[in-house]
């Protein structure tokens, strides 16, 4: 249906006068106006005819397009609306927090000064200011119960009776020193004792240990000169072993040999290659070849090979010459097939080169004739009398 309908009214010269069948008339005849101009519309616009465009749905896309483009700023709009409040209200609480960090602040300073006054603490004498004004001397005498370990104040070598105890302690160091070089003596002496107790006992273990080494080379040698005569009487047995094997083994061989010489094995009997399944049948250890016989109709077998073989290989050159004798009668064939078709179109290629220039000549006369004829040239006028209509 069209978007705007035409007015009927305006068509109608007088509106009393009209009847039923006038009205049906004039809205069928403005209908089909409207229809023709539409028609018109997408028949003239090239894009639209040509790229297949669908502007009902462009305008669609656009309306929603901007539907979405109202929704997704109203949306922006309301977030930074709520930002905005979101922003007054943190403003808002961070100056309450300032306000109640402030007021904490002096509630704990007023407290301290009221209440936790620097006299009233327990550690107060350790940064008390008049702390050396009120105290005592460090040591009064060396038993003072206040000189304690922890408290550091009497150290030792510091005592008041200092002099008297030196002396005590040089005689002490005297008594200490002489007492130290006996016991240095007396440990010299039994050193020596014992290095003497030493040497006396390394040569007892010298002597003993010679009367073993004598002992272990007299029993080595008695030991050696077994083994020598065992082996000794070893090799004699090894060797007579080996000589009775020998001889033993040359009398099989000769044995053997005789036994060869004299059977079936090495003999030309043929009868001895015979089965006992059949004369067709032969005993494969025993077999000696074959006959006279069989072996010259084997090589008459082998000649009628080789000519039968000489009958297929003359056949087949004879075959493949006729082959070849085809093949070059074809290929002579297509040559000539060739020639003949390039003949008829160099032919037909004059001919048709002589109705061109025929034809060339003709046009040319037909042009010069319209140049002679047709002197007016066609106006802006006459172009705009096509494609006013869609049919």
């Amino acid at each position: 249906m069209p978007e705007n309908p035409p007015r009927i009214s305006s068509q109608l010269p007088v509106m009393a006068l009209a009847q039923p069948r006038d009205l049906e008339q004039y809205l069928a005849l403005g209908k089909r106006r409207h229809n023709e101009l539409c028609r018109q519309k997408r028949i003239f616009n090239a894009r639209n005819r040509i790229l297949g465009g669908d502007p009902e749905a462009w305008d669609v896309q656009v309306h929603d397009q901007k539907i979405k483009e109202a929704t997704e700023k109203a949306r922006h709009e309301t977030f930074a609306a709520e930002m905005r409040q979101n922003d007054k209200i943190t403003c808002i609480l961070e100056g309450r927090e300032r306000q109640d960090k402030r007021s904490l602040c002096k509630a704990i300073n007023d407290f301290q000064q009221h209440f936790q006054r620097p006299e009233t603490r327990r550690e107060f004498d350790l940064s008390d200011p008049l702390a050396l004004r009120k105290d005592l001397p460090a040591r009064q005498s060396d038993n003072d119960i206040r000189n304690t370990v922890s408290g550091m104040q009497r150290f030792m070598g510091e005592d008041l009776n200092f002099c008297e105890r030196k002396k005590f302690q040089e005689e002490q160091n005297r008594e200490w020193s002489l007492q130290q070089q006996r016991e240095w003596e007396k440990a010299r002496a039994h050193q020596r004792c014992a290095e003497d107790l030493y040497l006396k006992t390394r040569l007892q273990f010298d002597e003993r240990a010679k009367h073993l080494q004598n002992l272990e080379s007299a029993t080595r040698k008695a030991v050696c000169t077994a083994v020598k005569e065992f082996n000794r009487s070893q090799a004699t047995e090894s060797l007579e072993r080996k000589i009775r094997e020998k001889k033993q083994e040359q009398e099989d061989n000769l044995a053997e040999i005789s036994n060869l010489l004299r059977g079936d094995l090495l003999s030309e009997n043929p009868h001895q290659a015979a089965s006992s399944f059949g004369p067709h049948r032969v005993v494969p250890d025993r077999w000696k070849g074959m006959t006279q016989e069989q072996l010259e109709q084997i090589r008459l077998v082998q000649k009628q090979q080789v000519q039968e073989k000489l009958r297929l290989q003359e056949e087949e050159r004879q075959r493949d010459m006729d082959w070849d004798r085809r093949s070059i009668q074809t290929a002579r064939a297509a040559l000539l097939r060739e020639r003949w078709q390039q003949r008829q179109q160099r032919d037909l290629r004059r001919a048709l080169d002589c109705s061109n220039l025929s034809l060339a000549k003709e046009q040319r006369a037909q042009k010069k004739y319209m140049e002679e004829v047709c002197t007016n040239q066609p106006t802006e006028d006459y172009f705009t009398q096509f494609n006013t209509q869609s049919r």
